[in-house]
């Protein structure tokens, strides 16, 4: 049994489900799993205090939420030293096709010098959800403009399958020490 804290930043609520699936999903293999929020006083100093690592967050104007990069950033030697996963949650899937296969491919700087600093296992990107309320009334006149679609663009299957892979890998972990 692997202890794996989640740690994750989310605005709406989207990454946070994302977060918890993915802790049932490990759950279901038989690893010790806590769920904890970045910006709660737990969630900040959760760094170091598991066998392995899935951070997550939501992402806007390219950037993890400031809290993540935060934590990220300010851990990020302490997080080489263990195995770490990390996701990011944006709206590609909500963009239209043209649009969506550029941002598919487009890599986010602030977002990957994160992941550079970090040298995670993996880092994956999922779309999440993006409701009328979530945007000011520029971005909304935008979203509609450039052809975007309201909804929930969860690929739960596509998350899913990454928890799974996430516990084959950690099945290959040395034997870990008593759980805290």
């Amino acid at each position: 049994m692997v202890r794996v804290r989640i740690l994750y930043a989310s605005e709406h609520r989207s990454t946070q489900e994302i977060a918890e699936r993915i802790g049932t999903r490990l759950r279901t293999h038989r690893h010790l799993v806590e769920v904890l929020a970045l910006d709660s006083d737990p969630g900040r100093k959760a760094l170091g205090q598991a066998d392995a690592l899935v951070l997550g967050s939501a992402v806007h104007d390219g950037a993890w939420l400031p809290v993540a990069e935060s934590v990220v950033r300010g851990g990020a030697v302490r997080l080489r030293q263990q195995p770490v996963w990390m996701f990011s949650v944006g709206m590609s899937a909500a963009l239209p096709k043209p649009l969506r296969r550029w941002a598919d491919r487009v890599e986010q700087p602030r977002i990957a010098a994160l992941v550079e600093a970090v040298r995670p296992r993996e880092h994956r990107r999922f779309s999440g959800v993006i409701r009328r309320e979530h945007l000011d009334r520029r971005g909304a006149v935008l979203f509609r403009l450039l052809g975007c679609r309201y909804g929930d663009h969860r690929d739960w299957a596509a998350i899913e399958a990454w928890a799974d892979d996430i516990a084959g890998q950690l099945k290959e972990l040395p034997a870990l020490g008593p759980a805290e």
